[in-house]
């Protein structure tokens, strides 16, 4: 009998505490998370719950207090191309163009410039922006930008997709584009992605799981698997129904910590 493959991530035990002005501050406790490769979860919580601490921990930017993350069984120790992370605010070289953006990762980790280029052409291609490949940053919208960002994780070869609230600094008909975008992208790629975001429409429309988290200190509190075909339609009665649960889950915690404080 064959062995189950293991998961791209799993996380046990996991906590974190800070210290501020000479005080410890648990920011997470006893984080216990699993995601199977190719699947998209996304990360809902109020402000200060530690929904990005536990994204940068993932990355390896961060270390934790006790507690382990692995991914395909082997500890994260550090950043690795294995995961690339797309920011709220993109992140990207402004002294460099789009395609030497996109190609800066392939060519870091030893591929020839000409093959970093091809690879970036590739990508740039997927994400939309082969007419732009010559702009830099500063000439290009915000929602052009995110593709950058999202093209240069892809042109690393990663196997994760981290995202921090990529496109809560857009506007409405950008960021409904974008979403369009990134499922086009993970349903092409097969990446797994892990997505922060404060909401639970764009959550429900995205994700095959909704992990909601409580605060003070930060906690996994609800793992919700998602019972929706796709595409999905924001309209719809299931669709409304299955946010307005997530909601109620979301606004108890939040109204607990306000009166426990």
């Amino acid at each position: 009998m064959t062995n189950p493959p293991l998961p791209i991530l799993d996380i046990r035990g996991l906590s974190k505490q800070f210290e501020v002005n000479g005080a410890s501050v648990d920011a997470l406790a006893k984080v216990e998370l699993v995601v199977q490769k190719g699947e998209f979860v996304c990360l809902i919580g109020a402000s200060g719950c530690g929904k990005s601490t536990l994204l940068r921990i993932i990355a390896g930017f961060e270390k934790p207090t006790t507690g382990t993350v692995t991914m395909y069984g082997a500890p994260v120790t550090g950043p690795g191309a294995d995961r690339g992370v797309v920011f709220q605010d993109y992140a990207l070289f402004p002294w460099l163009t789009v395609i030497d953006n996109i190609a800066f990762g392939p060519h870091h980790r030893g591929l020839s410039k000409e093959h970093a280029r091809k690879a970036a052409e590739k990508y740039m291609e997927i994400v939309g922006l082969s007419a732009y490949a010559e702009r830099f940053p500063a000439q290009l919208s915000g929602g052009m930008k995110q593709r950058v960002a999202i093209a240069r994780v892809l042109a690393n070869d990663a196997d994760m997709l981290l995202m921090d609230e990529p496109f809560g600094a857009l506007d409405a008909l950008t960021r409904e584009k974008l979403q369009e975008d990134l499922l086009e992208i993970w349903q092409r790629t097969g990446l797994t992605i892990i997505f922060v975001t404060h909401s639970v429409e764009e959550a429900v429309l995205l994700s095959d799981r909704v992990v909601v988290m409580s605060a003070s200190p930060g906690r996994i509190a609800s793992d919700n698997p998602l019972p929706l075909a796709r595409p999905r339609d924001v309209s719809a009665v299931d669709f409304n129904e299955v946010r307005r649960r997530l909601t109620l889950k979301l606004t108890s915690h939040v109204m607990r910590s306000v009166v426990e404080a």
